[in-house]
């Protein structure tokens, strides 16, 4: 479908959602470009062979650049949880932003209204809300420590653990308890088996900012994994 609150502005680099796949997740990513029309400009751009289904500039402005039903390549190599294909699972949403700054009100404002609908419309539970980090950890790292998860999770667009407000006793980053966190974020749907891999796109995204490994971690971690278990297909 065309978004009836998004300018169309139509990409060739999409496809069909393979084995008969819909959306049942949101990958949510920063554009790191100079501008919002350079980054539109090479998500329709054949030879870049990438695109998302939605871009959203710092006003507000929201672009659509893929149908719904279609494939849009955006994710790459990763996995989150059992799924491998996330492109053909999952709605893209760009937003312009380098990383290395907040990211302005009229922005998340148009996110939000935007993710309500879709997460309505595709029967997409909060949970299944992530960032392109959380998918591909170590290899990507949107839409960065400034991204207002916190925020998306009180409007029910995402999730936020209680644990994620403490200050934990500093922990020795023993093997024991490495094999303990990975089994609690690969529990909530990361996927790899390198602890501090896993740790870095957990960090980011749940505790930006934090110092050296601590008892919270293990807490957060393990909330996630506990209130959010992943789908297991």
């Amino acid at each position: 479908m065309r978004h009836p609150g998004a300018l169309w502005h139509p990409s060739p680099n999409f496809g069909e959602r393979r084995g008969g796949a819909v959306p049942d997740l949101v990958v949510l990513h920063y554009t790191a470009m100079d501008s919002c029309a350079a980054a539109r400009d090479r998500l329709c751009a054949p030879e870049h062979q990438v695109s998302a289904h939605y871009l959203i500039d710092e006003d507000g402005t929201l672009l659509q650049l893929v149908e719904e039903a279609d494939r849009a390549w955006h994710a790459g190599h990763g996995a989150w949880g059992a799924v491998t294909d996330v492109n053909s699972r999952s709605i893209g949403i760009e937003l312009y932003n380098d990383g290395a700054r907040p990211f302005p009100d009229r922005q998340i404002a148009a996110l939000q209204r935007l993710m309500e609908d879709v997460l309505s419309r595709h029967a997409i539970p909060p949970e299944r809300v992530i960032g392109h980090s959380d998918m591909a950890p170590g290899r990507k790292g949107d839409p960065g420590p400034f991204f207002p998860w916190a925020r998306l999770a009180a409007a029910g667009l995402s999730v936020w653990p209680e644990a994620g407000a403490q200050e934990g006793e500093p922990l020795e980053a023993s093997p024991e308890r490495l094999a303990r966190l990975v089994a609690a974020l690969t529990g909530f749907g990361y996927r790899g088996s390198q602890a501090l891999v896993l740790f870095d796109a957990f960090r980011q995204r749940f505790r930006p900012g934090a110092g050296a490994f601590d008892a919270a971690d293990l807490a957060v971690a393990e909330e996630l994994a506990a209130r959010w278990p992943v789908r297991p297909d």
